[in-house]
């Protein structure tokens, strides 16, 4: 017996550890940071408040390195190192299958500059600590405010196809009736990023709080 034939395929394993981490922890990173971001629709403090919080949480820079940078870093990484190898043959055959397969190497791309970017700025610029009066002075930069809006569009729609994959390479989606459900499932969750995404920027950008009501009432 060869070695070949009991060492595991190190591509493989890479490509199943690449469509993990696109949903844990990267894609959970991403539902977090859009659900503590839409303390906007309440309110300028609220915002400002759950920034706060989020910022003085114990083990931070555990948390941030070893569940956010280097885990995305590597799904980023790989995920251009995948497609620069990658072939796609939807000029030939444009199949669904393959212009998602294109639209989501686009779209990563794009996720990973726009995360990256977002973070350079609102995490290591600031030390932590944007307000929601610095996020909206941004957001009145036409060119600032096109880059969040692609970028929040991007990302919900390469989570949604990323959770496709995940279920699809990890077996859990093993028939075409569950991989249909797992796409189905997918979308609802690329849509639901994106109403949630485009909300919060206009939040920003109008000092808009349509949830303002859920304050207590000032006595």
């Amino acid at each position: 017996m060869s070695s070949t034939t009991t060492q595991p395929d190190t591509s493989y394993l890479l490509r199943k550890l690449h469509s993990f981490t696109g949903l844990l922890p990267v894609g959970a990173f991403l539902a977090e940071h859009f659900w503590s971001n839409s303390s906007a629709l309440v309110s300028r403090a609220k915002y400002d408040a759950t920034s706060q919080e989020l910022q003085t949480i114990p083990f931070r820079l555990i948390v941030e390195w070893g569940g956010i940078f280097l885990p995305m870093l590597f799904h980023g990484g790989y995920g251009i190192y995948i497609w620069l190898r990658g072939k796609s043959n939807v000029s030939a055959y444009p199949w669904v299958g393959n212009w998602l397969y294109v639209t989501q190497r686009y779209t990563g791309l794009i996720a990973f500059a726009y995360i990256g970017w977002h973070l350079y700025t609102e995490r290591w610029l600031t030390h932590g600590t944007s307000t929601y009066e610095s996020v909206a002075m941004d957001m009145q930069n036409p060119w600032y405010l096109t880059f969040f809006v692609v970028g929040v569009l991007a990302s919900s729609f390469h989570l949604g196809v990323g959770i496709w994959n995940f279920l699809c390479k990890w077996g859990l989606a093993a028939t075409v009736r569950a991989q249909q459900a797992a796409g189905q499932f997918g979308a609802l969750v690329g849509v639901a990023f994106s109403v949630v995404g485009i909300l919060i920027i206009l939040s920003f950008r109008f000092d808009w709080h349509p949830f303002s009501a859920y304050l207590p009432p000032t006595k």
